[in-house]
């Protein structure tokens, strides 16, 4: 239960009746918490926040991007490498004090990345269930979940 509950409030599924929870920050540990895409992406359009990718090339090639977004790929493709640049990326994407918000496939590298940020001084939030969600029961994402399910702004190529 103690695992089931938490797990449930960021599945995408709603547990709010008037979307309170898809405005409110989680706090987490190791770094400054969890948002829901929305709200990371109201804070990005006040000029609050900077969202920054962080999934690999390839990903943001086939699946989708989010026009404007820092590309800085946490680990890189093909073999799936630290990237050895990203601490600078960071850095050079939280110039002048700005938040991150940052966005992977699911929000679990975003977690990790999110960790090194703070690391490094830097105020950054996690995007619950990322850029495509969490899968269904069919193991196929975008329908729970996800900055694209909330339909926010991205192109495919």
């Amino acid at each position: 239960m103690d695992e089931a509950v938490p797990a449930n409030l960021s599945s995408g599924l709603r547990h709010d009746v008037d979307g309170a929870l898809l405005q409110v920050p989680r706090a987490a540990a190791g770094y400054a918490g969890d948002v829901p895409a929305p709200l990371a992406w109201q804070w990005v359009q006040a000029g609050q926040a900077v969202l920054v990718d962080v999934r690999t090339d390839a990903e943001r090639e086939w699946v989708g991007f989010v026009p404007g977004a820092v590309a800085l790929a946490w680990k890189q493709w093909p073999g799936m490498a630290m990237n050895p640049a990203f601490d600078a990326g960071l850095q050079a994407a939280a110039a002048g004090g700005h938040k991150l918000v940052l966005l992977c496939r699911s929000g679990v590298r975003s977690i990790a990345a999110a960790k090194r940020a703070t690391e490094l001084g830097l105020e950054a939030y996690n995007i619950l269930e990322g850029f495509e969600g969490d899968p269904d029961g069919d193991a196929h994402r975008g329908q729970r979940g996800g900055w694209r399910f909330h339909g926010l702004p991205w192109r495919q190529n």
